[in-house]
């Protein structure tokens, strides 16, 4: 009997002993999860960034995905990009699509800075449970790339006083904000002819140029295949928000209007606003000339006229609108400045990002199956005035059926066409209140042979 009571103590000692271990173990995850290490404001190099983002992946395993993109730099570099979604690694529908690219200029290193605060940010207050990232992870799908061009990175970082001179190109000599594909000249010419296409531009490219750089063909694979509603393209050596078109068209030399002019002004806006100083009329950059901007914000060719630039591939390329973000008066500025930079753009990136759900979504469905109908277009009519202007710039559904459109407050007459399938149209109000959501709104198309 007494042997029975001392194994019974015995054993229920041993299991105890093993239940505190385990709830020592669980209480000092939850420590490491709602204190995360530190973020440490330095120029990290290459092999920094990676484990950057492989650190706020292990300290956020289930909203985060670190990914490269396709193909690596000249001198055989990884493109690093970390994911924050519900779902990592899947386009869900009805969840738009958020991409920031920094440091395409090696020199100019405010981007790749701030892309690593900004996800080590993400993943700290995600685990903090501030209530607005969570909810901002819950129904975006955001992309960060903190260095499109590393090797330039490399010579700027190595040229001591000259940091600021060497390194804006890649390892072959070319400025990747000029290397895209001439989607302007298409557009402007078909503007003139008043027929065919005014999106998706890349597909009217039999192949492209010989001299397309592959951190180039990297970032088209990524704009292409993530078909992003929003973008940023992050930059250093001005104060300013640059919007489309980069391209001037040939008879007019000075502002480049695009169909979205509006939406483009608001976001442009949003960020320049939310940003500490940059829509003070008295923060300039104290160069010559002198940037004449308003409120922060300028059209690019307005600015100077560029070919081959980011923003405006994503905006005729794809379903994206994508602005510049010039972050800093400096290129390669100071390791002492960074964290007061940081300061200055933390709540202008996260209000940014919440403009990914302006306007309208939905789903294109077959009335009769309930499939959802890919590669829809999606055509808008501005009727908030007496006169109805025709937005010239379509978007189309994705593979899932689902379909973004940012726009501003106002009424609109939204045409969907398919393949086989019979116009469908609504009239539609938007009043925007981005932390809500865009405003869902569904179509069902008759296929032509049902009636």
């Amino acid at each position: 009997m007494y042997l029975l009571l001392y194994l019974i103590y015995f054993y229920y000692g041993i299991i105890m002993m093993y239940m505190a271990i385990i709830l020592l173990g669980l209480q000092l995850y939850s420590t490491l999860a709602v204190n995360p290490q530190t973020f440490e404001f330095k120029h990290h190099n290459n092999k920094e960034l990676k484990n950057v983002l492989v650190n706020v992946h292990k300290m956020c395993p289930n909203i985060t995905r670190v990914y490269t993109l396709s193909g690596k730099s000249v001198r055989n570099q990884d493109l690093y990009a970390i994911e924050f979604a519900m779902t990592p690694g899947i386009h869900t529908k009805m969840i738009p699509e958020y991409i920031s690219i920094g440091n395409m200029h090696g020199n100019e290193v405010i981007g790749r800075e701030i892309l690593l605060k900004l996800a080590h940010y993400l993943c700290e207050q995600f685990l903090h449970k501030n209530k607005i990232i969570q909810r901002l992870i819950s129904i975006t799908r955001i992309h960060l790339v903190p260095s499109l061009n590393p090797d330039g990175w490399d010579d700027a970082s190595k040229a001591g006083k000259d940091k600021e001179l060497k390194g804006r190109n890649n390892a072959n000599g070319f400025d990747l904000n000029r290397n895209f594909p001439d989607l302007n000249s298409i557009m402007y010419k078909n503007e003139k002819l008043k027929h065919g296409k005014n999106h998706h531009l890349l597909e009217e490219i039999k192949c492209l140029p010989s001299n397309t750089q592959p951190e180039t063909f990297a970032a088209l694979n990524l704009i292409v295949d993530t078909q992003a509603v929003l973008a940023s393209n992050i930059h250093g050596g001005e104060l300013v928000v640059s919007y489309p078109y980069d391209q001037a068209r040939p008879d007019n030399i000075g502002y480049a209007e695009s169909p979205d002019d509006d939406v483009f002004r608001r976001l442009a806006s949003v960020y320049a606003n939310n940003h500490k100083d940059m829509s003070k009329p008295t923060t300039t950059c104290n160069k010559k000339p002198k940037l004449e901007k308003q409120n922060g914000i300028i059209n690019g060719a307005k600015w100077y006229s560029i070919q081959g630039g980011m923003q405006d591939i994503h905006y005729l390329g794809s379903n994206g609108f994508c602005v510049t973000l010039e972050l800093s008066c400096d290129k390669f500025i100071k390791e002492e400045d960074l964290k007061y930079e940081w300061n200055r753009n933390k709540n202008a990136m996260i209000q940014f990002m919440w403009q990914t759900h302006l306007g309208i979504k939905g789903m294109i469905y077959d009335k009769r199956s309930k499939k959802p109908v890919p590669d829809a277009i999606i055509q808008v009519v501005n009727i908030s005035n007496k006169i109805p202007k025709i937005i010239d710039h379509d978007i189309t559904s994705d593979c899932l059926g689902d379909y973004y459109r940012l726009l501003v407050n106002g009424e609109y007459n939204v045409t969907v066409y398919a393949d086989n399938f019979y116009p469908c149209s609504k009239i539609v109000k938007v009043n925007n209140n981005p932390r809500n959501g865009a405003k869902c709104v569904d179509f069902y198309l008759i296929y032509e042979k049902d009636k």
